[in-house]
């Protein structure tokens, strides 16, 4: 049976009179090759479940002094130290400390560029006003509804409650209404208010065309939005000043 080694923890005792030379850490490979047994087992050590990446640092003797890994949530950092040592000590016959193996856990490793896409697109979501509902509710002894209209921005829901009566162009009127008192609420410079709604025939379909005076910066102007009715044209009275708004006004 062969003796243990006496270097626990150490690379580049190779063959022949390689064995026992120290271990060079600077990144220039010398030529006897003892670098790429720190190279071996960083990559060793990056194949595991988890890791994410690795770095082994040497002594001029050859003994490792330090293993830093970077792995994911799962598996622990304690599973993740066991399982450095049972690779190098099968794979390269080396045997480590566990307390030179340090280990830092992050959830996602994203490149930048993906980073910086996420922060825009959350940024986008946060600015957006997303359509939720809008209900008609006939005002029990007469001939007029309550017509709300739900949306939410940032996470919030918001509702607006315009009263008209019950017909079909005065309850798309009340539902654009609502849903422009909205929008306006969260103006935060200028302010947004109804030009008219009108219910069309166009290409065998019916559509809601709706207009908005918009006033930011002391100059006005007029958003068209429009949308085919494929629900309710309350619904499609809603959607169709979304998308007017979408041409450039709402909360910043």
């Amino acid at each position: 049976m062969k003796p243990e080694k006496d270097a626990i923890g150490s690379l580049g005792q190779g063959q022949g009179q390689g064995q026992g030379r120290a271990q060079r850490s600077d990144p220039t490979p010398p030529s006897d090759g003892d670098p790429w047994d720190v190279r071996r087992a960083e990559l060793l050590i990056s194949s595991l479940k988890g890791v994410l990446s690795a770095r082994v640092v040497a002594s001029h003797d050859g003994e490792i002094s330090e293993i830093h890994v970077l792995a994911e949530a799962e598996p622990t950092a304690k599973q993740v130290v066991r399982n450095v040592e049972s690779a190098l000590l099968a794979q390269l016959g080396v045997k480590v400390d566990h307390r030179k193996i340090s280990v830092a856990q992050t959830a996602e490793v994203l490149p930048i560029e993906a980073m910086e896409e996420r922060v825009a697109l959350e940024t986008a979501r946060k600015r957006s006003v997303v359509f939720r509902g809008v209900e008609v509710t006939p005002t029990k002894g007469t001939d007029r509804v309550a017509v709300t209209v739900t949306l939410e921005h940032g996470g919030k829901e918001l509702t607006a409650v315009e009263d008209a009566g019950d017909a079909p162009k005065m309850r798309v009127l009340a539902a654009a209404r609502a849903a422009v008192g909205i929008l306006d609420r969260l103006m935060q410079d200028g302010t947004v208010d109804l030009a008219g709604a009108n219910l069309l025939e166009a290409f065998d379909a019916s559509v809601v065309l709706v207009g908005l005076h918009v006033l930011e910066k002391r100059e006005t102007r007029l958003n068209v939005g429009s949308c085919v009715i494929r629900g309710s044209a309350e619904q499609a009275a809603v959607l169709a000043v979304l998308d007017a708004s979408n041409r450039r006004i709402g909360p910043t």
